[in-house]
């Protein structure tokens, strides 16, 4: 734990150090967020956050991690530098999203190809168990890429994404130490401090935007650690307190909100008739902010409800897939539908 304390410790003292300067840096040379269209704030904005985040998280794990584990983990370190350098180029100059899309597609095959990162198992979801590989293959790289955007679709109000990022990423930490992962449990609680840095920037009034950057990096690193997470279960003991009989489940309660909007979006675009990748005001927050809720209070009970999927996840550990996926995924319906009945009421 000591360890895992010092991870954090250090991304998040880096990060908050950090993020000042590129603050100032970024208004000097006029690098700023213009309000409009989609966009919620009214003032121009700094969104260079994502550097200080990946900043924070690199030179923390460059710090604590074991030297033994370097071998296992550089391709990880080396995927995300080249995610890194999509959003930076991104934030700087909008990239065409194929481009974008390209880049996190070949991030991933590094880590598919080279520390085969992958979901070998549904482990009994739809009575599937182990994965052809070429099928195990596909649907890791299209896991990657759906996390990843999520993330970087949620990201649209002060203090969302980066109060999301600490709570999954401190989840998921804690079950690597339980599971003796002290690799993984470094870069999360790295991932975590990081953002948790940006926090104090980012909260309403917001200083600073993380931009694509930040997003990419912490949904490409998340997507990693519920892999990680699903996948270890192949190779624990059945008496192990770390076990999840709903491994499966379990992963996408870890970050059930960013994955909920983005599934709830998709499906209201195409039974508007649109394309389910154009831009809109759909998203959960949105829709929170026109029932009246300021922007922190809409972070603060979206974080509330993350952490209440993760503790359902929890304390379904002992179920099975077949029964925990279905109860993790009922909140996730009703909360929706619940949403859209005060929509319609409010405009009525």
């Amino acid at each position: 734990m000591i360890l895992e304390a010092a991870a954090a410790a250090t991304a998040f003292v880096v990060s908050f150090l950090l993020i000042p300067v590129i603050i100032r840096y970024a208004r000097e040379k006029n690098l700023l967020d213009i309000p409009g269209r989609r966009k919620i704030h009214k003032k121009l904005t700094p969104s260079l956050g994502g550097v200080a985040i990946f900043t924070g998280f690199l030179l923390s794990v460059l710090v604590w991690m074991e030297p033994s584990q370097w071998p296992h983990i550089r391709y990880f370190i080396v995927a995300q530098g080249l995610i890194f350098f999509v959003g930076v180029r991104d934030d700087l100059l909008p990239l065409p999203p194929l481009y974008k899309l390209l880049g996190q597609v070949l991030a991933s095959l590094i880590l598919v190809g080279f520390m085969d990162v992958r979901i070998h198992s549904f482990q009994g979801i739809f009575g599937i168990h182990e994965l052809p590989p070429w099928f195990s293959y596909l649907f890791t790289l299209f896991t990657i890429i759906v996390v990843t955007n999520s993330f970087n679709l949620i990201d649209g109000l002060d203090g969302l994404a980066g109060l999301l990022a600490v709570i999954s990423s401190v989840a998921l930490g804690i079950w690597f130490m339980v599971a003796g992962d002290q690799a993984f449990a470094v870069m999360a609680f790295s991932l975590a401090g990081a953002a948790g840095a940006f926090l104090f920037f980012n909260w309403e009034p917001s200083k600073i935007f993380m931009g694509d950057t930040g997003a990419l990096i912490i949904g490409f690193s998340l997507a990693v650690f519920v892999i990680r997470f699903i996948d270890s279960h192949l190779s624990l003991q059945v008496g192990s307190p770390a076990r999840f009989a709903s491994a499966a489940s379990a992963g996408m309660g870890m970050i059930m909100i960013p994955l909920a909007d983005t599934l709830r979006v998709f499906i209201i675009r195409v039974l508007n008739r649109q394309s389910p990748f154009m831009a809109d005001k759909n998203h959960i927050h949105h829709s929170l902010l026109r029932l009246g809720l300021s922007h922190s209070r809409t972070s603060l009970l979206l974080g509330i409800l993350q952490a209440a999927f993760i503790f359902l996840s929890v304390f379904m550990r002992n179920l099975p897939n077949s029964i925990a996926l279905p109860l993790l995924l009922f909140p996730a319906v009703a909360l929706s539908l619940l949403l859209a009945y005060l929509l319609r009421r409010k405009i009525v």
